[in-house]
């Protein structure tokens, strides 16, 4: 079976594929480090281009009405649906995740936020001030041209999470995908036109850290929309500011899952799973801390330890695979380095380990201390953190102890009790009894050092827009003299 996945070429600029001048971007199969795709990045002149042609398309764009950019984005969701099977393999070409986990959540999520913007376009208006005489009103209008640039675990999914709420107020937008994984959004720009999109709407580069940076730096640039690492995050931010352009910063984090003794262990040790190890724990809202109540501690291990023995590791192209290799070996490494200090700290090892080759097994320490670097460092990788707790304050303070604040969990029977800790716990999205669901209708963002705006739902269009406050006199004008 071939695993060629050869775009027709590089960057897609102004309407059509074009081949980029700048160094190659070998794309590797993770399974096997086999390169299935040899692009070339944009040169500083092709992202300046790129850039140039969102503003010259972007004026056009806006003056549509939101219905009809709307109608597009509907298209396109549609064709994406139609052709998910196809896009899910392409998928986990590009990622190593395995197949049964793009068929669901990757282009399928995608296609959802572009069908969940497509109805809001309606709603895009302003409001009407009476003043008693006089009057206000407000224009809610499109910043122009968007940055955005992805990480490599989601990265159909994150373009078009970005792409939905900035297309549909009618900014334009240039998306530079991860180098790790830069196939899938060439399909999206494809997509959109096949959707009706004018040509300039939604331009695609390629590169590594010199292009995002050009392209978040370009003086036509009003907005830049970045996922990825917390170092990344500001780096751009700060590059942003400098021309006091907008951002959206999601960034890492290291979140807790909190779980109470009268927990339902089961649905607990399920989530427990789906926070650490779903996409080979590379998600940047796992709940990678799991604070366990000192009663059910043991119980809870033990179970979870029971339940991993189900893992199947292998060729993610395979619908029976439910574990796939990392993103590529370096990775890897950087994975087993983190596994190697739990062990050193002195935490115990309750089931996993370093694995072989791409592959990571899931891995659980237990009497792990909050100061051990498994506790406190982002490892993004299926890694999980057992830390027991023996009550309320206690837990939050502990949990609230990091920089980060991305996501948080909160196991309890008592209702009373998750709503008052969600309510104390310093993080952008929560969940109680569930985790790691993520709606397109729920914002999704964190605080602290994890960064800053949201993605998804209608707070999204609060992002790619601004108000323009318009005073309506109705009489005369007084003035002093």
């Amino acid at each position: 079976m071939s695993l060629s996945a050869q775009p027709t070429a590089s960057l897609f600029i102004g309407g059509q594929p074009v081949e980029g001048q700048g160094a190659e971007v070998p794309v590797r199969y993770a399974l096997t480090g086999e390169v299935i795709a040899t692009l070339r990045e944009a040169s500083l002149d092709q992202v300046a281009q790129a850039c140039a042609v969102a503003k010259a398309a972007q004026a056009e764009w806006a003056a549509m009405a939101p219905v009809a950019r709307g109608r597009i984005l509907g298209r396109a969701a549609a064709i994406i649906l139609e052709r998910n099977d196809e896009l899910a393999r392409l998928e986990t070409l590009d990622t190593g995740k395995p197949i049964q986990e793009t068929l669901v959540a990757d282009w399928p999520s995608g296609a959802a936020a572009l069908e969940y913007f497509a109805g809001l376009a309606a709603t895009l208006t302003g409001q009407m001030i009476p003043l008693g005489a006089d009057w206000a009103y407000t224009r809610r209008e499109p910043l122009g041209v968007c940055a955005g640039i992805g990480a490599w675990n989601y990265p159909s999914q994150i373009a078009c999470w970005k792409a939905a709420p900035a297309l549909v107020m009618g900014n334009t937008m240039v998306f530079k995908p991860s180098e790790e994984t830069p196939l899938g959004v060439l399909k999206l720009a494809e997509i959109f036109i096949a959707a009706g999109m004018p040509p300039g709407v939604f331009n695609v580069v390629q590169g590594r850290g010199d292009v995002g940076a050009a392209l978040a730096t370009d003086p036509h640039v009003a907005k830049v929309s970045l996922t990825g690492s917390v170092p990344t995050g500001r780096r751009v931010y700060a590059a942003a500011a400098e021309g006091m352009r907008h951002v959206t910063m999601e960034l890492g984090g290291k979140s807790p899952l909190i779980v109470f003794d009268d927990a339902n262990l089961e649905d607990a040790v399920s989530a427990a799973i789906l926070a650490n190890f779903y996409s080979s724990g590379q998600i940047c809202s796992n709940g990678t801390r799991v604070f366990v109540q000192e009663g059910i501690k043991e119980n809870f291990l033990a179970r979870l330890a029971e339940r991993v023995k189900a893992v199947r590791m292998g060729d993610p192209l395979d619908p029976e695979t439910n574990h796939g290799p990392v993103i590529n070996m370096a990775q890897a490494e950087k994975i087993r380095a983190a596994i190697r200090a739990g062990r050193e700290a002195g935490a115990r090892l309750v089931c996993g380990g370093e694995g072989e080759g791409a592959f990571i097994p899931p891995t659980v320490f237990a009497d792990a201390t909050d100061d051990m670097a498994i506790a406190t460092d982002e490892i993004f990788g299926p890694v999980m953190t057992a830390l027991s707790f023996v009550d309320e304050n206690e837990v939050i303070a502990r949990a609230n102890g990091t920089g980060f604040g991305l996501a948080a969990g909160v196991f309890t029977q008592d209702l009373t009790r998750a709503h008052r800790v969600v309510a104390a716990l310093e993080a952008g999205t929560c969940w109680i009894n569930t985790y790691n669901l993520t709606p397109v209708e729920m914002p999704f963002g964190g605080v602290k050092l994890s960064g800053l705006g949201r993605e998804n739902s209608a707070a999204a269009i609060e992002h790619y827009s601004q108000i323009k406050s318009v005073y309506v006199g109705m009489g005369g004008v007084d003035a002093p003299y």
